[in-house]
C-alpha cells in the first residue's frame, strides 16, 4: 500500500512538472519564442550541418555559384559540377573572359541552362561595370542578370552578414508547418514570417540553418519530426497538408548514333544544335533526333530514362552505318566531331549521359538510369 502510494505521488509530481514545463512554455510568445526557436536552430546547425564545399570558404563568386547551381537541384547532384566549375573558372574574371559555349560545356548534365547564360552575363556585369566586386546587398545583387529574390538573399546574408531572409522551397516549408499556415498562403506573408525568425546576429548561418532543416529533417514527405531539434515549438509536427506536385508525363524519344572511323584512332559522331530559339536547351548539341515510331528494335543500342522538368523520357538510342546519315530527318545544324572534343562541347544532359554509356566520355552517370543496355519532448507552438 505504502509502495502503491508512493508510485501514485511519484507519477503525480512527473504530471505537475510537464504541466508546468508546458505552462512556462505557452507564455513564450512573440519575441522569447523566436529567441529559443533561433538557438535551438542554430545549436544543431552548428552540431549537424553538411560538410560542403561552398561553407569552407568566404569568397562571395563562390557561393554566387553554388547558389546558382542549388536552384531546383539537389546537392549531390550539384557537387561534382561545382568543382569542375570552380576548377576552370575559379575568378569572376575568369568567367567573364570565357566564351558561353566554353561555360555551357562545363555545365552541361547539370540542366536548366539558363542558370549558365544568366551566371556569365552577370559575371561580365561585375567584371567590366562593378571592377570586379560583387554587391553586398540583397538589393543590389537583384540588379544582376539572373539574381531573383531568393538567390539576393542568400547571397548577401551568407558572404556579407546582410540581415534578410532567404525563403527558397525549403524554408518555406518549414515556415508553413511551424506556422499551420496554409499551403496557399501568399509568399509575402511567408517572407516576413521568415524575416521575423531571422537572426540578426548569424544571417547567413541562420537562413543556412533553415534550409538544412527543409533538406534533411523536415522533408516533403515523412518529415522526421523526432529529430527535430524546434519539434515543440513547431504547431503541425509535419501533419500538415502540402500543395501536390504536378504529376510527371511519360514520353518516348528516340535518338540516332552514327560514328565513323577516319583513320585509325580517329573517331567522329554526329551530332546536332539544337535552335538558338528553342525554349529549353537553346544552342545545346545533341544526338540526331528521330521522329517517333521509328524505334527499330533491330538497331538498338541503348534504352534509358531521363528526365526534364516534368517529364519521364524512355529513351531508345539507335545505331546507324556513316553511310546511311541521309536516311534521317533532315537538319542543316549537323556536324560530325571528333570524340576527343566532345567533353569540351555544350551537350546535353541526355547527350551526355548516352555517350558516357556508350564509352565516348569519361566520368559516372546516377545509378539506376540504365533500363537496358547492349554497349517526445514538450509540445508548444512557436506560432499558437
Amino acid at each position: 500500500m505504502v509502495v502503491a502510494k508512493r508510485l501514485v505521488s511519484f507519477q503525480g509530481d512527473i504530471l505537475r512538472r510537464q504541466q508546468a514545463r508546458i505552462q512556462i512554455m505557452s507564455e513564450l510568445t512573440g519575441p522569447a519564442q523566436q529567441r529559443l526557436f533561433r538557438r535551438l536552430l542554430l545549436a544543431w546547425f552548428d552540431a549537424h550541418a553538411r560538410d560542403l564545399p561552398w561553407r569552407r570558404t568566404a569568397d562571395p563568386y563562390a557561393i554566387w555559384v553554388s547558389e546558382i547551381m542549388l536552384q531546383q537541384t539537389r546537392v549531390n547532384a550539384v557537387l561534382d559540377h561545382y568543382a569542375r566549375f570552380m576548377a576552370r573558372f575559379p575568378t569572376i574574371a575568369a568567367l567573364a573572359r570565357a566564351e558561353e559555349p566554353e561555360v555551357l560545356a562545363v555545365w552541361s548534365g547539370l540542366g536548366y541552362y539558363r542558370r549558365a547564360r544568366m551566371l556569365h552575363k552577370a559575371a561580365q556585369v561585375v567584371a567590366g561595370s562593378l571592377a570586379g566586386k560583387v554587391p553586398e546587398t540583397a538589393e543590389a545583387l537583384r540588379e544582376l542578370p539572373g539574381i531573383g529574390e531568393y538567390t539576393s538573399a542568400a547571397i548577401a546574408s551568407i558572404a556579407f552578414g546582410d540581415s534578410v531572409a532567404a525563403v527558397d522551397g525549403n524554408v518555406e516549408r518549414v515556415v508553413l508547418r511551424l506556422t499551420a499556415m496554409e499551403p496557399a498562403a501568399n509568399g509575402k506573408r511567408v517572407r516576413e514570417t521568415a524575416q521575423a525568425l531571422l537572426d540578426r546576429d548569424r544571417p547567413g548561418d541562420f537562413n543556412q540553418s533553415m534550409m538544412e532543416l527543409g533538406a534533411v529533417i523536415c522533408l516533403p514527405k515523412n518529415p522526421l519530426c523526432l529529430e527535430c531539434p524546434v519539434q515543440m515549438l513547431c504547431r503541425t509536427r509535419g501533419e500538415h497538408p502540402t500543395t501536390a506536385r504536378k504529376e510527371m508525363q511519360t514520353k518516348d524519344a528516340n535518338y540516332a548514333f552514327l560514328k565513323r572511323e577516319k583513320r585509325r584512332n580517329f573517331v567522329e559522331i554526329l551530332l546536332e544544335k539544337r535552335p538558338s530559339d528553342a525554349s529549353l536547351m537553346a544552342g545545346m548539341w545533341e544526338l540526331p533526333h528521330l521522329a517517333a515510331g521509328t524505334a527499330d528494335p533491330n538497331r538498338l543500342l541503348l534504352s534509358l530514362r531521363h528526365s526534364i522538368t516534368t517529364t519521364n523520357y524512355k529513351v531508345s538510342i539507335l545505331g546507324y552505318a556513316p553511310d546511311e546519315e541521309q536516311s534521317l530527318p533532315k537538319s542543316k545544324a549537323r556536324k560530325w566531331i571528333k570524340a576527343e572534343a566532345l567533353a569540351d562541347l555544350p551537350l546535353t544532359g541526355l547527350a551526355r549521359k548516352a555517350l558516357k554509356r556508350l564509352g565516348f566520355l569519361h566520368g559516372t552517370v546516377s545509378n539506376g538510369s540504365l533500363v537496358k543496355t547492349t554497349a517526445a519532448d514538450a509540445f508548444n507552438p512557436l506560432f499558437p
